[in-house]
């Protein structure tokens, strides 16, 4: 869906299939005992994090990237039954304040979790409850209301990846793994190049390169 010619000519699509081929084969070769993510790995040129803006975005993948990746309902009581009933992790007020704002309880909190939803009852406590911890490990919940089906919002969640530019002139995300199929995960490395060369100040004049590899392979080159 980001096609304007500017921004979509760039990326070869012989390449990319080229390269996922290579990666899949490899990965069958040497059979994990997991489920090996890809990852999208981009070089940037001609910016400079001092001075240009910091980007920073999501986009929804078409397909989920990361199936293991685990969610935290942190929910009132409705979304707490909710959860259980989906087998969704979750935590209460009560659990919450049991932390007792101690840093390292919270800090180990925000590990065991990829990422946090809460209730609209409870998010505005989150500070209060936890203080920064949830936020400093870039972790702070997204809302989840009563209007929306939890499983469907989890999976978007999971569904959806994040470019953001901090010090470093390279990026990496995953788009996809290794059980995919080569279209789904061509799918998924098209929507994010597009979106992230939609951030850059010069589009694809501020691309280095762009790599994919899997958790254990070697790098292959699509750009």
């Amino acid at each position: 869906f980001f096609s304007s010619p500017a921004t979509m000519s760039k990326l070869s699509s012989d390449a990319v299939r080229e390269a996922i081929k290579v990666i899949f084969s490899e990965s069958k070769d040497k059979k994990r005992k997991f489920r090996e993510t890809v990852e999208l790995q981009i070089g940037l040129k001609a910016y400079d994090p001092q001075k240009d803006k910091r980007f920073s975005g999501t986009v929804k993948l078409p397909r989920i990237p990361r199936p293991n990746m685990t969610v935290c309902i942190l929910g009132d009581a409705q979304h707490c039954e909710e959860a259980e009933k989906n087998s969704l992790p979750s935590m209460a007020v009560e659990d919450l304040k049991k932390l007792n704002k101690n840093k390292k309880l919270i800090k180990k909190l925000a590990k065991k979790y990829h990422a946090f939803m809460a209730s609209e009852a409870l998010i505005k406590q989150i500070p209060r409850l936890l203080g920064p911890g949830l936020n400093k490990a870039g972790k702070f919940p997204s809302l989840i209301t009563h209007q929306e089906k939890m499983v469907e919002k989890v999976d978007e969640l999971k569904s959806t990846v994040k470019f953001q530019l901090k010090k470093a002139l390279c990026l990496a995300t995953a788009v996809g793994h290794v059980e995919m199929s080569e279209q789904e995960l061509f799918a998924n490395i098209n929507v994010s190049v597009n979106f992230l060369v939609s951030l850059l100040k010069k589009n694809w004049q501020n691309v280095k390169t762009l790599h994919i590899k899997t958790t254990m392979g070697k790098v292959q080159r699509v750009f």
